[in-house]
Parts: structure tokens; C-alpha cells; sequence
């Protein structure tokens, strides 16, 4: 049976475009029409400054957490095009000069055919155990003594397909199955499929294929080429997984397919050239006698809330003959089904539509489950995905693939783009209401009429992202260096694409977090705060937008405790907290320092005047809990709690001075003189007792120990010198001696790291040389990191290989000496 790649349509489509690209050609001639757009100018292909970092994953369209699709790949061909949970979202570009075709985006799509199927086709059996196993256990020789036999899928309740439970945290799964195979399956053009959730080991014969590490992936695709292939056999032949679960839910399948796709004559372009700036990704590419130039155009701007929240970008493309020649040019773009699917077996429609003159093709599932589903690691299923014929044509192709065509004619030059949005009708729910994005106006303003507007714009629009990606960059060379300027580059629309924009019935901003890769909550106020620096730098009104609902929560009184909820939901879903435990300290510290940072901003306190009473319980609970600390859970719980953390005991110091700030710019000054003498205070018993010689202890009670101390970076930004004897630099110079070669541990205890308190802490060091020590590592990390994944912040710093979490807002820390340098002027 085949893997349902190309199937599951509902209307008889034409030919796929990598087979017969003349019948595309002749549909979009009959069946669609074109309406022009602008000719972008030569300076729109053109990066402000090219970019050497080589990014984990390349931002390609972009929107919020559900329209986000990247290559984690060097080269745009190496691969099909994912969504950051790794699920294959593909898009196809391809460029036809005088006949012959060059693919200048993805990767050729397979129809495969099962050998060994998958849990979703059929409940195959095999030998399991939950025991841990000695060295040998995978080998064919190996005889599985009181083993169990059981069907696929292995897993928790309630996932699909899941037949034989196994859900136990920090659990092994030992997985042997028989594979027989013939002459001539041996032949085939083999591949391996595996689903897992957490860590995965597969081995063909008793070697090892694949070792995942610490993630959680459905349907990952492994080709049995070259020596791969060569440890299969004709007859029976073992495959056998080694799945760990650590936290959260369990999977385990796998199977074995024959590629059953037709071979097509397209040659791959030849990429010269990647750089990757604030909105706009910039590619080169060779396809024979032309020159293709293509940017992928997010205009995410982050002071308008219209471009910044709108679900279209741009795909803009030139062409210039190398041998002064003129030749006949046609671009193709195509997007597959699996951009509106959660799961690949969801049937979908597609059909060309004309609204306001202009045609469009549509897709979306037939089920159209509106915000049905909540959770970290899933795509959307519901709304629909749109390529207008503006600038081309649009049609269908087999497989509910939606296909842009531009003839360009004989030419020497030529230069044109192309759009596709999506429409999820709608968004989000926030307290049991449901909205739709802010540039929707309460649904003034459809998606046909945001395309018509970002049409007639683009030539502004386009500019206007150009400055944008200009001030990223050299606000970021002033503070740093080279280096610096593309780590921020790179990190701008990841973290934008990890937020949802839009106004709730009061008229509130509302800008929601996601955090994906993490545990799926919304608006979680620990992403809340180490992501402020990019917005307290550039726009503090996004920043309130992140906090406001946080506020409310409190003030309604549907949440009652003496500190701040940890998040509002499971997004899209947000109705009010879920996380299974309080962060007492660590929120009501977060929220009431970013709270004092908004009002120095402002000298004023008008944006939390409504809430005091509120933010007033909150530092009394610091104040009287936050010398030493109990066993509370803090931002960094996957490193375990202790009681006595002293970067915790800093941030409940730093939030009791900031309340006093608040009261100084409210002008009550009686309140201001009594919490910052107990800030002080507190302080000035934090130095005695967290001092450990050169350094300072990760907890009080805890000797040889260090740790971070990032939450210190506000006594440098508001000059409030709480804490004595120079024991900020003190601990910078320190972590200048732990790092590793791909930057500081977050503490003793472990070799990992997370990227955006790494660039906290270096934003607390006393001159440029000493902040560019930390960024150094940084980058390396970003270009080297074998985990192809929107960049992972917490990661190994010895091996530069993710940990867990990706696509995570979280890195906009990494503006923090942007932001202390703004605060300095």
C-alpha cells in the first residue's frame, strides 16, 4: 500500500509538475488568469550586508507558530521544506530556461510504496521489552528471551495509532522486528520512515542508522543508499529501535518503503550564495546560461501591526543572462497539501477561486477543524492556504498541489515576485472568545483584501524591510561586532514567527507566545521575559502586549495566588493556566522588572496604575520569600530545582527594586525609600552569603558550585548598584574561564546551556571585548550545530548539539547589549 504523500485528493487534478510541465503551462492558459503586479528594482536582491553564518534552519515563509515553514539545510535543494515541528511542508521552485528544468527549491517528492508498512497502515508485530538491555541486544544473532511481542505503534494513550502502551517517564523501549526481503525488493530505491518521542536509536542488522538524540519527530525520512543499503539482505533481516522516554509522551514506529516515483529529467541549480537578514532571506543560484536571485520577504516590521501580523510573504525573483543572450525563462512555484495537514491522511480540497477580479488557488482540509486541536508539536488543519495569479498564473496539480506560474518570454533580465498567505479564520481563543489576527480588523479586512493592499505596497513594503534589516544590523555591529549583527539577523523573524498579534474585546494588544518544542503553553511568562530585550529596545508597546493579559488574569480574579501565573493555556487555547506547577518567585519577579523597565521607559507608571494593588501583593510576596529561596521551580527547571538558588534570590531582588523604581516614578516616595532599602538589603546578605572566593554559588548552601547570574543585568541597566564589592564583574570574569567551545554553561552542574541567558549574562560584562568572549562561541554554535532545527537555546556546548527546544521566542534575549546600549544613550 502506498504512503499517502500524493493521495487523499478530492478532485481529479491535472499532471504533477516535475512530470509535464508543458500540460501546467497549458492549464495556466485556459483555466487561470494573471493580474500584474510591480517590478521589483534590482536593489530588492541585493542583502544590506551578506551574511556568512550558516544558519541551523533557513526562515523561508514565515508567519506565527502554525504558517512557518524553513530548510535546515545548506543548500536550498538539499532537502524538502519543513515547519519548525520537522514535518514536511513542502514547497517546489523550479526554473525552466530554453527547455530545461533546474529545481531551485526542495527536494524531488516520492511516491513510496511499503515493504515493512507503518503503524498507520497496517498493526505489525514484533518482539518488544522495557528491560534494559546489554551491548548485543540489536544483533540478528540475538534471541530475545522473555521478550513480548506486541503491535505497533508503542506509545501513550491517545496518540495515533498507538496499539501496545508504554508511557513511563524515564523509560527504555527495545523494539526487534523481522524484515524478509527478496532479490528483487533489494533492487528498489529503499528508504526508512521513522516516528519517535524522545530519544531514538535504529539499527539495520546490528548497526546503527539513525541516533536522534533528544527530540521528539514524526515520519522522518532515512535513505538506504550507498553503504546504508549494503547492510540489507536478501532473506530475513532485523530492524530494531532503541527508544528512551525522558518527559511528556511516548512513540516508537518504523517500517521500510520502495521509492515508486517516476524519474524526471531536472537538474538541480546550483546555489552560490545564502544570506540571511532580519526579514528578508537572500539566495543566488547558477541554472545554466541565468542567474536566478530569490528573496523570501517577511515583512514583519516590528512598528507596524498590519505587515507585522499579516500570514503572507513575498517570494520575489530575478534573472540575468551570464552570456548576454536572451532565453526563454518560466518560473514555478508550487506548495504542497501538506501545508494545511496535520496528518498526512487528512483529505483536503482544492479549487481556483476569483475574488475581486483576481484569481486565487485555495487549499484546505474538507474536515476544517477550527481551533479544535491544542499542543506543542502539531501543524494546523484548519483555514486555508492561498497563492494569488498576481504576476502569473495558478493552477492545480496532481496531489492537491497549488501551482504559481510566470512566463517570463525570451529575456536577457527580468525580475517579478510572487505571494502566498494563509488564512486561519480563526487564530486564537483567549478567554473562552475567538479572535483572528490583528491585521483582520474584528474581520474588516479579508485576506483577499490584505493581498490586494501588500500588492499594491510591495515596492514600499519591500523598502521599508530593507531599513528594517539595516537597523537590526547595525544597531548590532555598534554593540558588537560582525558576528553579532548576523546572530540577531538570523534570530529576528524566528522570533516573531513564535507569536500570535491581535486585539481581544476590550481592545487590548495581545501578543502571544507559543512555546514550541517546550510543552505547547501560551504566553508563558518565563518566554515573556527572557525575550523582553528585543521588544524593550524596539517597541515597549509589544512588550506590554505580551504582559497585559498576565495582569488581568490576576485582576479578574480567576487567579488568586499572591504572584503571577506561569501562562494562560495550551496554545492556541487561552483560557487560563495549565502548567502543572507554580513558579512563584521567578513570575512574579519577571513580571514586576519588566513592569519598572516599561515604566522607566515611559517616566511614567500610567500602563500599571489599574493593576498596583496587584503588582503591590506581588512584591510583598518577594520581599518576605525571596532571600532564600525555598524549593521553588524557576525559567530553568529541566536542570532540576534546588532550594537556595541564588540567581532566583537575585531576580526577587531585582523585582523588589523595581517595584521602588515604579513607586519613585509614581512619586510616591515614602514607598520607593522602603523597598529599595530592602532591596538593598537583601543584596548586600546575598553577596556575604553566596560568596565563594572568585565567584558565586549556584546555591547558598551548595560549595563548589557556580552558576549564571543573568537576572543581575538590571542593576547595571537602571544604575541602582544593589549589589557590593563589584560582584557583577567579578562573576563575569569567572564564566570567562568556564566556557567550552561553544559558549557557558548554564551552571556547574551540566554542560548545557541556554542561548539567550548566555547573551543576559555577557550583556553584564564591562567593555565590548569582553561581551564579544561570549559571542564568539555563539556564533560557532549557530554555524556548526549538527541539529538542523530553528535554532535549538538550549544546547550541548561541548558537542553544539540541541538538548531540547526549537523555534523558541526566547532567543530575542539575544538583543540584551543591544538594549543596555540603547539604555546608555
Amino acid at each position: 500500500m502506498e504512503k499517502p504523500i500524493l493521495t487523499h485528493t478530492i478532485m481529479k487534478k491535472f499532471p504533477s509538475l516535475t512530470t509535464l510541465l508543458a500540460a501546467v503551462a497549458m492549464l495556466c492558459g485556459t483555466s487561470c488568469s494573471s493580474q500584474a503586479g510591480r517590478v521589483p528594482a534590482d536593489e530588492i536582491f541585493e542583502p544590506y550586508a551578506a551574511t556568512a553564518l550558516r544558519a541551523p534552519s533557513v526562515p523561508l515563509v514565515v508567519s506565527d507558530p502554525y504558517f512557518s515553514i524553513w530548510s535546515p539545510y545548506d543548500k536550498l535543494t538539499d532537502g524538502t521544506t519543513r515547519h519548525w515541528t520537522n514535518d514536511e511542508k513542502p514547497l517546489e521552485g523550479l526554473l525552466t530556461v530554453d527547455g530545461t528544468v533546474y529545481r531551485w527549491m526542495g527536494a524531488e517528492r516520492f511516491v513510496l510504496k511499503s515493504i515493512a508498512p507503518m503503524a498507520d497502515e497496517e498493526a505489525w508485530e514484533a518482539d518488544y521489552t522495557r528491560a534494559v538491555q546489554r551491548e548485543g541486544w540489536q544483533r540478528p544473532e540475538f534471541v530475545p528471551t522473555d521478550w513480548q511481542r506486541g503491535c505497533a505503534a508503542w506509545g501513550s494513550d491517545g496518540l495515533d495509532f498507538v496499539r501496545t502502551h508504554w508511557s513511563d517517564l524515564n523509560s527504555d523501549l527495545y523494539v526487534r522486528r523481522a524484515v524478509t526481503l527478496t532479490a528483487d525488493d533489494l533492487k528498489e530505491d529503499l528508504w526508512m520512515i521513522y516516528s519517535h518521542d524522545d530519544v531514538f536509536e535504529l539499527y539495520v542488522n546490528g548497526t546503527k542508522v539513525a541516533d536522534t538524540g533528544e527530540t521528539w519527530v514524526d515520519g522522518v525520512r532515512l535513505h538506504m543508499d550507498g553503504d546504508l543499503k549494503g547492510l540489507l539482505h536478501e532473506g530475513e533481516n532485523v530492524i530494531a529501535a532503541h527508544c528512551h522516554n525522558t518527559t511528556g509522551g511516548a512513540y516508537t514506529d518504523f517500517g521500510l518503503f520502495k521509492n515508486m516515483s517516476e524519474k524526471t529529467a531536472v537538474t538541480t541549480a546550483e546555489q552560490k550564495s545564502v544570506s540571511v537578514l532580519a526579514t528578508n532571506t537572500y539566495y543566488t543560484f547558477a541554472c545554466g546560461p541565468v542567474e536566478l536571485k530569490v528573496v523570501f520577504t517577511a515583512p514583519m516590521l516590528i512598528d507596524d501591526y498590519d505587515l507585522l501580523s499579516a500570514p503572507i510573504n513575498y517570494i520575489s525573483y530575478q534573472v540575468n543572462a551570464t552570456d548576454g543572450k536572451k532565453h526563454e525563462v518560466k518560473m514555478q512555484i508550487s506548495a504542497a497539501r501538506e501545508l494545511v495537514l496535520n496528518k498526512a491522511s487528512q483529505p483536503t480540497r482544492s479549487e481556483i477561486i476569483t475574488e475581486g477580479g483576481v484569481q486565487y488557488a485555495k487549499s484546505g482540509t474538507v474536515d476544517q477543524p477550527i481551533l479544535a486541536k491544542k499542543g506543542d508539536g502539531i501543524c494546523i488543519d484548519w483555514g486555508y492556504l492561498y497563492i494569488p495569479a498576481i504576476n502569473g498564473t495558478v493552477a492545480l496539480a496532481e496531489g492537491d498541489q497549488l501551482v504559481f506560474s510566470n512566463d517570463l518570454g525570451a529575456v536577457d533580465k527580468a525580475a517579478s515576485y510572487m505571494m502566498i498567505g494563509y488564512d486561519e479564520v480563526l487564530d486564537i481563543e483567549y478567554m473562552y472568545k475567538r479572535y483572528k489576527g490583528y491585521w483582520a480588523h474584528e474581520g474588516a479586512v479579508t485576506i483577499f483584501d490584505m493581498f490586494d493592499r501588500m500588492n499594491k505596497d510591495y515596492a514600499s513594503i519591500m523598502k521599508r524591510c530593507r531599513e528594517f534589516d539595516k537597523m537590526i544590523y547595525d544597531d548590532a555591529m555598534k554593540a558588537g561586532d560582525k558576528k553579532y549583527a548576523e546572530v540577531l539577523s538570523a534570530s529576528y523573524r524566528h522570533v516573531i514567527a513564535a507569536h500570535k498579534l491581535f486585539k481581544d474585546e476590550d481592545g487590548n494588544l495581545l501578543f502571544f507566545s507559543k512555546e514550541n518544542n517546550s510543552n505547547g503553553c501560551v504566553n508563558t511568562v518565563d518566554l515573556t521575559y527572557p525575550e523582553s530585550p528585543l521588544f524593550l529596545a524596539y517597541n515597549p508597546e509589544l512588550q506590554k502586549a505580551q504582559m497585559t493579559s498576565i495582569f488581568d488574569y490576576s485582576l479578574s480574579g480567576r487567579w488568586t495566588k499572591p504572584f503571577a501565573a506561569h501562562d494562560l493555556g495550551t496554545y492556541p487555547i487561552a483560557n487560563g493556566q495549565v502548567y502543572g506547577g507554580d513558579m512563584p518567585l521567578e513570575e512574579a519577579g519577571n513580571m514586576l522588572t519588566l513592569a519598572a523597565q516599561i515604566c522607566r521607559i515611559e517616566n511614567s507608571t500610567k500602563y500599571v496604575d489599574k493593576y498596583w494593588n496587584v503588582i503591590t501583593t506581588w512584591a510583598d510576596y518577594l520581599s518576605e520569600n525571596g532571600q532564600d529561596p525555598a524549593n521553588q521551580l524557576c525559567t530553568d527547571d529541566f536542570a532540576g530545582h534546588w532550594a537556595h538558588n541564588c540567581n532566583l534570590s537575585v531576580k526577587a531582588i531585582m523585582g523588589i527594586a523595581g517595584y521602588a523604581e515604579m513607586a519613585r516614578i509614581k512619586g510616591d516616595q515614602s514607598t520607593a525609600d522602603k523597598y529599595m532599602t530592602r532591596a538593598k538589603e537583601m543584596a548586600i546578605k546575598w553577596e556575604q552569603d553566596a560568596l565563594e572566593g572568585d565567584h558565586y554559588r549556584l546555591a547558598f548552601d551548595r560549595e563548589d558550585t557556580w552558576s549564571q547570574k543573568y537576572n543581575m543585568i538590571w542593576d547595571k541597566l537602571w544604575g541602582t548598584n544593589l549589589f557590593p564589592n563589584g560582584a557583577m564583574e567579578r562573576d563575569v570574569q569567572y564564566y570567562l574561564t568556564k566556557q567550552n567551545k561553544y559558549g557557558l554553561p548554564l551552571d556547574c552542574r551540566k554542560d548545557y546551556t541556554k542561548s539567550d541567558w548566555i547573551m543576559w549574562t555577557a550583556g553584564m560584562a564591562k567593555d565590548k571585548a569582553d561581551f564579544l568572549k561570549f559571542v564568539a562561541p555563539l556564533y560557532d554554535y549557530m554555524n556548526e550545530t549538527g541539529s538542523r532545527v530553528p535554532t535549538s537555546d538550549w544546547y550541548d556546548t561541548k558537542t553544539g548539539l540541541m538538548v531540547g527546544f526549537k523555534a523558541r521566542s526566547v532567543i530575542a534575549g539575544h538583543w540584551m547589549r543591544v538594549l543596555v546600549d540603547k539604555q546608555a544613550k
